[in-house]
C-alpha cells in the first residue's frame, strides 16, 4: 500500500512539542490581551502597574533589537563613511599629484634660470660673438659620442666651432644642417683635448676612454704624477678651444693610467654656447737692428 501523502504532526514528537508550544503562547497572549482590556476599564492603577511589569520583561528584548537596529545601521553608516574617505584620499592623492608636478615644474624652471644666467655671463665675459643653443639629443655608445643642438647654418653655427656649457667643455661641432648641427663631445675617443693642470700649469692632453670618461695623458714624463682630485682646463694649445676652459677632474688612478670626469655632462645641461674657434696669436716679430759699418780710417801720409 502507498504511504499517505501527507503525515500529520502526531508522526513526529519535534511536530508536537513545537505545536504545542504553539498553542500556549497563542492562549497567553489572549489571556493577556483579556487581562489588560479588563484591568483598563476596571482598575486603572493595575493597567499601568501591569504594564510596567510587562515593560520591564519585554525590555531585554527591546534593547537587544535595538542594538541589532544600530549594529545594522553603524555598519552602513561605516560602510559609506568607507566610500567617503575612499573618495576623499583618491581626490587628495589627485591633489598631491597636481602639488608635486607644479612644484617639479617649478624647481625646474628655476634650474633652467639658473643656467641661461651662467651662460649670460660666460657670453658677458667672453669676447667674440657666440650663439646659444639648445641640446635636442646625446647619444652614449662605447666609443662614438655625439650630441645634437637647435642651430644650424641658417643661425651662424659652423663646422670647427668649439660649444661649452656652463658647467665646462662639451666638444666641437663636426656637421651642420640648416637648423641643427652635430657636436663631437669630448668624450668621444677620437676627439683630443689639449689641457693643463691647474695647479702648476702642467700640459695634457685627455681623449674619450670609450666608458664615459676621460683618459689624461702627461706631455712630459717628468712633470710629475697626476693625482686624485686634480683639475684640468683647456690650454689653449693647437687653437680651437679657448683657454681656461674647465674640462675634467681626475676621479681615477690606477695602473692603467688616470681617468677624468667630464664636468659638463650632456645629460645634465638643456643649453650651451657656440663659440668661434680659437686662434693662438702669432709670436711678434722680433726687430733686427743692422749694425752701423764702421767707417775705415784714410791712412795719413807723413
Amino acid at each position: 500500500m502507498a504511504p499517505p501523502a501527507s503525515r500529520r504532526p502526531g508522526f513526529s514528537r519535534r511536530a508536537q512539542y513545537g505545536l504545542f508550544v504553539g498553542y500556549i503562547i497563542a492562549v497567553l497572549g489572549v489571556l493577556v490581551a483579556a487581562l489588560l482590556l479588563v484591568t483598563a476599564r476596571l482598575d486603572p492603577k493595575g493597567h499601568n502597574a501591569l504594564r510596567s511589569f510587562l515593560g520591564d520583561v519585554a525590555s531585554p528584548f527591546s534593547s537587544a533589537g535595538r542594538s541589532v537596529v544600530r549594529g545594522v545601521s553603524g555598519v552602513g553608516a561605516g560602510v559609506a563613511a568607507y566610500v567617503d574617505a575612499g573618495s576623499k584620499n583618491r581626490a587628495l592623492k589627485a591633489e598631491v599629484g597636481a602639488n608635486r608636478t607644479k612644484l617639479i615644474d617649478g624647481q625646474n624652471a628655476r634650474l633652467e634660470n639658473a643656467r641661461l644666467k651662467a651662460l649670460l655671463r660666460i657670453a658677458q665675459s667672453e669676447t667674440g660673438p657666440m650663439i646659444a643653443a639648445r641640446l635636442i639629443s646625446s647619444t652614449g655608445e662605447s666609443s662614438r659620442r655625439y650630441a645634437t643642438i637647435d642651430k644650424g647654418t641658417l643661425q651662424g653655427v659652423a663646422v670647427g666651432e668649439p660649444v661649452r656649457a656652463p658647467d665646462g667643455l662639451v666638444g666641437h661641432i663636426v656637421q651642420t644642417g640648416a637648423i641643427s648641427a652635430q657636436i663631437l663631445l669630448i668624450s668621444d675617443t677620437g676627439n683630443v683635448v689639449p689641457v693643463k693642470r691647474t695647479t702648476d700649469g702642467v700640459a695634457a692632453f685627455m681623449s674619450g676612454d670609450g666608458d664615459g670618461l676621460l683618459a689624461v695623458h702627461l706631455v712630459s714624463a717628468g712633470a710629475g704624477a697626476i693625482k686624485k682630485g686634480d683639475v684640468f682646463v683647456t690650454s689653449g694649445a693647437g687653437g680651437i678651444y679657448p683657454p681656461g676652459i674647465p674640462v675634467g677632474v681626475v676621479t681615477v688612478v690606477d695602473r692603467d693610467g688616470a681617468r677624468a670626469r667630464a664636468f659638463a655632462d650632456p645629460g645634465t645641461f638643456d643649453f650651451a654656447l657656440v663659440q668661434k674657434p680659437f686662434i693662438v696669436p702669432l709670436p711678434e716679430p722680433t726687430e733686427i737692428k743692422a749694425k752701423p759699418k764702421a767707417k775705415k780710417k784714410r791712412a795719413v801720409a807723413e
